[in-house]
């Protein structure tokens, strides 16, 4: 069954649930367009590839123009292409939309992947977390700087993957856990709880995980124990201490009136 859809990243804001505020991103999904369908005998597995987005068909090649025959409309051709896997034949055929409500429902558990803000070259500091060196010690101008990286007589050079200065960003990320708060049927707009890796406007893969439940999200719901014990006003131990403040505002009322 296919849980895959594509959508373009929008802004973030923030939803109440029950008197709880979520942080969210607004994600523009889908429709998107069965471009081809893989076959286990022919490919080796089976995948739909969905298209996504617009763009005049004279800036496609001729022979993207004939991979796209069928799924285009008019003088536009989808932007962008990706393809999801699936375990069994699917339903769809070339040409077929996708929309929305086919596969997410609010509540339901998803992975959003994109390509993560470039950063530009970094230094240790900023790229890995790294503390620095003090100011003195015969560093005064360098205390954001790497320090020594060598190994000594053994073995003698750099391990690979040290944790160096370098380009930042610019990767392919996913982030795994996200629900769905709302959905918006007419524009197919979706709003995933906290933020999720890319720009305004680039492109995201968002995939069904399970189904789930927004009260999942909220903080209230669980009742919350420390140490074993319950906290201050839950339960039995709480109301006691209530009912002692409560005697000793009393006490103290009764002081002042004499």
């Amino acid at each position: 069954m296919l849980n895959t859809l594509l959508g373009t990243k929008g802004q973030m804001g923030q939803a109440f649930i029950e008197g709880d505020r979520i942080p969210v991103t607004k994600i523009s999904a889908g429709p998107c367009v069965v471009t081809q369908i893989k076959k286990e005998g022919k490919d080796g597995y089976w995948a739909v590839q969905l298209g996504y987005g617009a763009k005049k068909i004279g800036k496609v090649t001729k022979p993207m123009q004939g991979h796209l025959k069928g799924a285009t409309e008019g003088k536009m051709a989808p932007r962008f292409l990706r393809e999801a896997r699936l375990s069994e034949k699917p339903e769809f055929k070339v040409g077929d939309k996708v929309e929305v409500s086919d596969i997410f429902s609010v509540g339901d558990k998803v992975a959003v992947t994109g390509v993560s803000k470039g950063k530009g070259f970094a230094g240790v500091v900023k790229r890995w977390g790294f503390k620095g060196g003090p100011k003195t010690h015969g560093q005064s101008d360098r205390p954001r700087s790497a320090g020594s990286i060598g190994q000594g007589t053994t073995p003698g050079r750099v391990w690979k993957g040290k944790k160096m200065p370098g380009r930042m960003g610019n990767l392919r990320k996913t982030i795994s856990g996200l629900q769905i708060t709302s959905i918006d049927l007419e524009t197919g707009e979706i709003s995933v709880s906290g933020p999720v890796p890319g720009t305004y406007g680039s492109l995201l893969v968002i995939k069904k995980l399970s189904s789930g439940k927004l009260e999942e999200l909220l903080k209230g719901t669980q009742k919350r124990v420390v140490e074993g014990k319950e906290e201050e006003g839950v339960g039995e131990e709480g109301e006691l201490k209530e009912e002692k403040k409560e005697r000793e505002n009393e006490g103290e009322k009764g002081v002042k009136n004499d």
